[in-house]
């Protein structure tokens, strides 16, 4: 008799979860701009839980954690990113088809994460895609046939400018993915930057071709590619003919570091397309902000802090870099609009105590909490959108901070992490317990 109130809590919890998958919202409205639609006061669609979490909520709930139970139902229960990595043509054309009758069920807008790119991850944790050129380009026909003419966010391939097959930087000369080709590879399935760019300017073509679509770009994070590089690569992928980029994927950096980074690229993609052309390297970034303001004598910016233009930290203020960009552009006005994934940067990147071979502060950094709710009302004319990219909960991948010939994670408590996608329940509380704002009143 004992457990009747928890199952009767656990009831109360499904229904809810109904709930809030059923329930009618009002339709946004849009704005155009670049020859692509952006996101406006839109209402965003909650997908299905992902596998695993009800099942960390059935098994909180009777053991009296009803806080624990509502904090993950509240975190899987927030309009978040569905994503597809595999599948013919045709099994992904059904499955966004599905997602797109489940957001019209809502009344809402589904952000999509289409991530199959032959050689993603650069072969790492989250390795896979398809086999070729021809192989992808089929799969994102579907994939857009799939949408039809309903409102869709499309978020194109997570990773697909940071980690470009055997790419040499045509500004500085570095390179951070080198892969051979691998035996019985298509004719087209080399691994080369001029396939990546192909694939992704298909992409674009393909997913703007429907009105309703907005695409956006990968353009990393405020710790990884400087604002100049991401900016050069975004043009060589089609940005242009999109709606913009998207930053911070998968990733823990602060929202407002990555708002000015954002900010920033868009002010380069305007500056090096329209006032000097071809000028990606003259583009002020994240890692020397002298200028007027401190008399040029700049440093790099912290990502451990919150930056601003009135911080008192040297390595914090951004002052000089806005001024630098509002005198380069004159009257020229930056027009890419991006968003961002806070899905976990609500207290920001990890710092590690202890000192790994390779820390990977990317994958599964303990410590870390849910970030600012998902809205299209986000005070910044450029930024389209906050989004859970990122399906919050779902592991990385199998992280061992470096230790050769190690399968266990250190940092939570010497267990195996779930495989990249899997659901990880200790990591998904943790997110929820230190969300930032809270997910539940106190």
């Amino acid at each position: 008799m004992s457990r009747t109130p928890a199952r009767a809590t656990l009831v109360l919890i499904v229904a809810l979860v109904l709930l809030a998958f059923t329930a009618p919202a009002a339709e946004g409205s849009e704005r155009s701009s670049g020859g692509s639609s952006h996101p406006s006061s839109s209402r965003l669609y909650v997908p299905p839980p992902p596998d695993g979490s009800l099942t960390q909520v059935a098994t909180l709930a009777p053991r009296g954690r009803l806080r624990d139970a509502a904090l993950v139902l509240k975190e899987v229960t927030t309009p978040q990113a569905v994503w597809f990595t595999k599948g013919t043509p045709a099994q992904v054309r059904a499955a966004v088809r599905k997602t797109m009758a489940g957001a019209a069920l809502q009344r809402a807008v589904p952000t999509l994460v289409a991530y199959n790119l032959p050689y993603r991850d650069c072969g790492q944790y989250s390795a896979g895609g398809a086999a070729g050129t021809a192989a992808y380009d089929a799969w994102i026909d579907a994939f857009a046939a799939g949408i039809g003419d309903r409102r869709a966010t499309v978020v194109l391939e997570p990773d697909g400018l940071g980690l470009i097959p055997n790419y040499v930087s045509a500004l500085d000369g570095s390179s951070n993915c080198t892969l051979a080709t691998p035996p019985g590879a298509p004719a087209d399935g080399a691994p080369t930057p001029q396939n990546r760019f192909d694939q992704l300017n298909h992409a674009v073509d393909t997913l703007t071709s429907h009105p309703q679509v907005s695409v956006y770009l990968d353009a990393t994070h405020t710790a990884w590619q400087n604002v100049g590089e991401s900016a050069d690569r975004l043009v060589k992928a089609g940005v242009q003919r999109a709606a913009g980029f998207f930053v911070n994927a998968s990733n823990y950096q602060y929202t407002p570091n990555l708002s000015q980074y954002g900010t920033w690229v868009s002010q380069c993609l305007a500056y090096a397309t329209s006032v000097n052309v071809g000028d990606y390297n003259g583009c002020p970034n994240q890692y020397w902000n002298g200028g007027p303001s401190n008399g040029w004598n700049g440093v790099a910016l912290n990502n451990y802090g919150v930056w601003s233009d009135t911080a008192s930290a040297a390595d914090l203020n951004t002052l000089g870099v806005n001024e630098r960009y509002a005198s380069m552009l004159g009257s020229t006005a930056p027009t890419a609009h991006f968003v961002v994934d806070t899905s976990r940067n609500g207290q920001g990147p990890w710092q590690p105590a202890v000192a790994y071979p390779d820390a990977q502060d990317w994958c599964n950094p303990p410590g870390r909490g849910l970030g600012d709710r998902p809205t299209t009302v986000t005070g910044n004319p450029l930024l389209d959108a906050k989004l859970w990219i990122k399906t919050p909960g779902q592991s990385d991948g199998q992280c061992n901070r470096g230790v050769a010939g190690a399968t266990t994670d250190p940092e939570w408590g010497g267990i195996t992490d779930p495989a990249a996608g899997d659901w990880f329940p200790a990591q998904a509380l943790q997110l929820a317990q230190l969300a930032a704002p809270p997910l539940l009143a106190h």
